[in-house]
């Protein structure tokens, strides 16, 4: 038996054939692929990052409300409790290479003479109201300041009240990216 399962489990079932049925069956979820931008001062010194993110919803409409599940242990997730904002681009389904720049954090950072971040592992980004990055090429995009952070363990969800919006993704038939676009999977 692998000894990094997580429980529970039913009496009577083997622990690894249900461990790999359940990742199975939690990888089908249908869900997007996001870019969350995030920016905070630490240690005295102004970070921005971008975090390729797969949960990201909608979670009340008054206020607008929507959550993103960040790893704890994430930059993302520290400079999102530091900064208290983050944004979400929504990217179209043909920039699907584009997300693997962000799985682990920015380092290329290119800052205008504001300090706020133009370019970020090669991609254009603008500040939302919050201070966060925003990825140029998003067909829609969401600037949160942050309403709350509930631990969960292995994430964080972040809950952050919408300040600002550009897009709409789906206009002019632009299709979004989703996970199964890729051959990514996350979770489980």
């Amino acid at each position: 038996m692998s000894t990094d399962l997580v429980g529970p489990f039913p009496d009577g079932v083997d622990p690894d054939g249900y461990d790999r049925l359940r990742r199975r069956v939690l990888w089908s979820f249908p869900t997007g692929l996001f870019v969350v931008g995030s920016t905070a001062e630490i240690d005295g010194a102004r970070r921005h990052n971008l975090m390729t993110a797969n949960l990201v919803v909608q979670v009340a409409t008054r206020p607008k409300l929507v959550a993103v599940a960040l790893e704890t242990e994430a930059l993302t997730a520290q400079l999102v409790r530091a900064g208290r904002c983050f944004a979400v681009s929504v990217l179209a389904r043909e920039d699907r290479a584009v997300v693997r720049r962000f799985v682990k954090p920015v380092t290329d950072v290119i800052l205008d003479e504001e300090g706020r971040p133009v370019s970020m592992a090669g991609e254009a980004v603008k500040p939302g109201a919050s201070g966060a990055p925003i990825l140029d090429r998003a067909v829609g995009w969401v600037d949160c300041r942050l309403h709350s952070a509930d631990e969960l363990g292995s994430h964080v969800l972040a809950i952050g009240e919408v300040v600002g919006v550009g897009g709409p993704p789906g206009e002019d038939g632009v299709e979004v990216l989703r996970m199964e676009d890729t051959r990514m999977n996350y979770g489980g």
